[in-house]
């Protein structure tokens, strides 16, 4: 049995992680930009300066896509490239960028999805506090309202900000990612409501100035799966999916997506923060939770959990010797029938897979080809189970693999290779992998070999 019909097969990719270009063409800093010239924050001093050249190799990627049989690509806008400080000027180079990337995808019948915020956050508006600054919501709908205007019926879908959980979990809390500077948790909640504030405002200038879009979101967080089908053992993995708690709040689904779905923060989590709560206005939650068209979730690994093994969190099952991938995850393919079997359920919004991906030791053979069983092993068995939610009844729009090609890995620099296609760092060539072939049948076929 094949996905159904109109099924959107895509490959997804982020502008810092691929393009390069960083100091060209008028294109302002980013907080990347900075932090990879910070001593001892990133794998070997590694940077986004250069990494796959796609700002130079846009046309010939995307030719490369088409040739693969992609059907819809997943790219991010660099905000500092397109207005350098983050508000003000815009620059007209760094915007035709943009303009011409999807004037190519068009030509090839590849839909564009954009993504409006990946994590390459304004330098300039950094300095002026970032997230924190109550002005930054409106920062964001300034950027958006020029991307637009300008991209007009042209760009027609729309994910307004890739995990939260990451941007500000990841680089606040932990300080493991930009701008790495640590704040407190009544900082940090603060800046989190901005976030959700930006993606309302964002939402809201789209509807008003591309008419027909659609628009969605894409977060990621801890998820779990039952360990057994126990009806049991399914409860106590929806309960930890969506259970919030001050100690996990910044990796928590609830915590970023209930107010957007929901129009409230999870109830049992407020109470608990008490004063530590940010200031929220009168009409804040009707602007965060507009409607959506669908609902996007990052997926690549979950935990097991079992009602035998305790309460809360504390059901977690332990699984010695599990199979893991390059960068250390577990491989677990349930992920993609539980998690967005429990999204659907309570958010009642089509679900888009908007990253699933595996990390692998990839190397270039004799032959000069790259064979990767395992990433091609790692994907049909989660594409089986997201089929498998499919058919039970969970309204599941479309997929999109991480990632089109191996690129920059944030704090982990070029050391790991997530992509469909072998990038050679010293010369830029492009090998496609074996798993980018299997993947192109399984287009062509529409996931009827599954």
């Amino acid at each position: 049995m094949s996905f159904p019909k109109e099924f959107i097969w895509g490959a997804a990719t982020s502008a810092y992680q691929i393009e390069g270009a960083a100091y060209e063409d008028g294109k302002g800093l980013s907080i990347w930009d900075v932090f990879c010239k910070e001593p001892g924050r990133v794998f070997k001093g590694h940077s986004g300066d250069i990494a796959c050249d796609h700002y130079h190799k846009m046309k010939e990627d995307i030719k490369m896509m088409a040739e693969m049989g992609i059907k819809a690509y997943r790219f991010s806008i660099c905000w500092p490239r397109v207005i350098p400080n983050g508000i003000g000027t815009v620059n007209e180079k760094g915007l035709q960028f943009y303009l011409d990337l999807v004037d190519e995808l068009i030509k090839y019948d590849i839909t564009p999805f954009a993504t409006l915020f990946h994590w390459d956050y304004p330098y300039e508006l950094q300095k002026k506090g970032g997230w924190l600054n109550p002005e930054s919501p409106n920062w964001f709908e300034y950027y958006v309202r020029v991307v637009a205007d300008r991209f007009g019926d042209k760009l027609k879908y729309y994910i307004t900000l890739n995990e939260p959980q990451c941007f500000i979990g990841v680089s606040v809390v932990e300080t493991l990612h930009a701008p790495g500077i640590p704040y407190s948790q009544k900082d940090a909640l603060q800046m989190a409501h901005n976030v959700l504030l930006a993606h309302g405002r964002a939402v809201k200038v789209l509807r008003e100035r591309v008419p027909g879009c659609k628009i969605g979101y894409a977060p990621t967080g801890n998820s779990f799966y039952p360990f057994t089908s126990e009806e049991a053992d399914i409860e106590a993995a929806r309960y930890a999916t969506f259970h919030t708690t001050p100690d996990n709040w910044a990796f928590s689904i609830a915590w970023w997506s209930d107010p957007i779905m929901l129009g409230s923060y999870p109830a049992e989590a407020v109470e608990k923060f008490g004063d530590m709560m940010p200031s929220i206005a009168k009409d804040d939650m009707d602007l965060i939770s507009q409607p959506l068209d669908f609902y996007g979730q990052n997926i690549y690994q979950s935990e097991p959990v079992s009602a035998e093994a305790g309460s809360g969190l504390n059901q977690k099952v332990e699984l010695m010797g599990h199979p893991k991938t390059a960068i250390g995850w577990a491989v677990t393919p349930q992920s993609l029938y539980w998690v967005p079997k429990f999204l659907y359920e309570r958010y009642k919004v089509p679900i888009m897979i908007t990253e699933n991906g595996m990390s692998c030791h990839d190397t270039v053979s004799l032959d000069g080809q790259v064979h990767d069983p395992n990433r091609i092993d790692f994907l049909n068995r989660y594409l089986f189970e997201l089929k498998k939610a499919i058919n039970d009844g969970v309204d599941i729009k479309g997929y999109f693999q991480w990632s089109l090609m191996d690129n920059f890995e944030w704090a982990n620099g070029y050391n790991d290779r997530f992509g469909l296609v072998y990038v050679n760092y010293k010369n830029q060539k492009r090998i496609l992998k074996d798993s980018a072939l299997w993947y192109s049948e399984v287009i062509k076929c529409n996931g009827s070999n599954l």
